[in-house]
C-alpha cells in the first residue's frame, strides 16, 4: 500500500517491536529488513526492558497472573484502580505480540512449570484455571513457548456457551457470552491453530465465536440493535482484555489471512467506525489509558497521536478496502 510520506516516516521512527511490523505491512519492506528489525526487539528498547525484568524462577513479579506482593483487600484492587500489568502472563502477552522470537526465552516453560502457580487455587501454570481470558493467554502463550498446552484446546469446547461465544463469568452462572471474553478466546483458538495445525472441533469452535461477535456487527447488542457499550468504539494501545470494535477488527483480518478467506461482509459497520476515528494527517488518538500498575508506558498520553494505533488501524483499513466484498 502507498502511505504519505511524512506519516511513514512519522510510524518508522519507533521502537523495533512497532517498526518492523510497519515494514513488514505498511511499507513493504523486504523481508530480510523487516526480519533483522524484528530481531532486535530482544536487545533495544521496550522487549529488552522487560526481558531485564523477568525474574530468575522465569516469572515477572513474582506472580502468574497478579504480582506476588498483590494486596487482594488494599486500594489498588478496588474497581477504578485498575488491575497490575506486570505479572508473568501479562508480560509474555506482550513480547508475544511484539513477535519476540520464542527461542529468546528458552527454559521459559519449564521454569514456568516449576515454579509459577495461578492465584487461583494454586492451580499448576500451564494447566490454565476457569477464566476464559486467563486461559486463552495460557494456550496462545503456551504453543509459543513450546509447552504442553492440548488440553486447554477441550475445555474451549467444554465451556462455550449455547450462544457460540465465551464469558468469563461461566463459573458465577452467567448462560451468556461477553464480546471481551469471545475476542480474548478466539485470538487464543487462532495462535493454537497457527502453531499446531489445531482440529476440526476448534476451528468450529472458533467460528461459532466469530460468528457471535458477526451476527451483532462488532458493535451492538442483537436483541435490540442498541450499542453494546462505549467502550467498543474508544481506542486504547495497549489493548489489554479490553474489547474495542479495532481489536476485533485487527483479530478478523488475523484470522481471514490465516483461513485464506475474504473479509466478512458484516464487518462494514466497524469499519466504518475505525475510519471515522482517523484524523486528517492519517493518525489515531490515544482516547484513554487503563489503569493499573506498568512497567513503563509504551504509548502516548491520551489524546496524543499513537504510533500503535495508528498501525493497527491503518493495516486494517488497508486490508479491508483491497479485499472486502463489493
Amino acid at each position: 500500500m502507498t502511505l504519505d510520506p511524512v506519516l511513514l516516516t512519522w510510524l518508522l521512527d519507533a521502537d523495533p517491536a512497532l517498526r518492523w511490523q510497519v515494514e513488514r505491512d505498511l511499507a513493504d519492506a523486504p523481508e530480510r529488513v523487516w526480519r533483522a528489525t524484528r530481531n532486535r526487539i530482544a536487545t533495544e528498547g521496550f522487549g529488552a526492558r522487560l526481558l531485564a525484568l523477568q525474574d530468575a524462577d522465569g516469572q515477572w513479579a513474582g506472580g502468574a497472573f497478579f504480582p506476588g506482593d498483590f494486596d487482594f483487600t488494599g486500594p489498588e484492587a478496588a474497581d477504578d484502580a485498575g488491575q497490575p500489568w506486570t505479572a508473568t502472563t501479562w508480560s509474555l502477552n506482550t513480547l508475544r505480540d511484539w513477535g519476540l522470537d520464542a527461542a529468546v526465552l528458552a527454559g521459559t516453560a519449564d521454569l514456568l512449570a516449576a515454579n509459577s502457580r495461578w492465584e487461583y487455587k494454586d492451580l499448576p501454570y500451564w494447566g490454565g484455571e476457569v477464566d476464559c481470558c486467563i486461559n486463552a493467554y495460557t494456550l496462545a502463550n503456551g504453543v509459543w513457548l513450546g509447552a504442553d498446552v492440548s488440553a486447554l484446546g477441550q475445555w474451549f469446547l467444554d465451556h462455550r456457551m449455547d450462544d457460540g461465544g465465551w464469558n468469563c463469568e461461566w463459573e458465577a452462572g452467567s448462560t451468556r457470552s461477553s464480546f471481551h471474553s469471545t475476542l480474548n478466546t478466539l485470538r487464543g483458538l487462532l495462535e493454537y491453530d497457527a502453531a499446531t495445525g489445531g482440529s476440526d472441533a476448534l476451528r468450529a469452535a472458533r467460528r461459532s465465536g466469530e460468528d457471535y461477535l458477526l451476527r451483532r456487527r462488532l458493535l451492538r447488542t442483537l436483541s435490540t440493535g442498541e450499542p453494546v457499550g462505549p467502550w467498543a468504539t474508544r481506542f486504547a494501545y495497549p489493548f489489554r482484555w479490553l474489547y474495542s470494535a479495532l481489536n476485533a477488527a485487527d483479530y478478523f483480518r488475523a484470522a481471514a489471512l490465516h483461513d485464506g478467506t475474504p473479509p466478512d461482509s458484516r464487518l462494514a459497520e466497524p469499519m466504518a467506525v475505525i475510519r471515522a476515528a482517523r484524523r486528517p494527517d492519517g493518525t489515531w488518538l490515544q482516547e484513554r489509558r487503563h489503569p493499573g500498575r506498568v512497567y513503563f508506558e509504551v504509548d502516548v498520553p491520551p489524546g496524543e497521536p499513537s504510533k500503535w494505533l495508528t498501525l493497527y488501524a491503518t493495516r486494517v483499513l488497508a486490508w479491508w478496502d483491497t479485499a472486502a466484498p463489493g
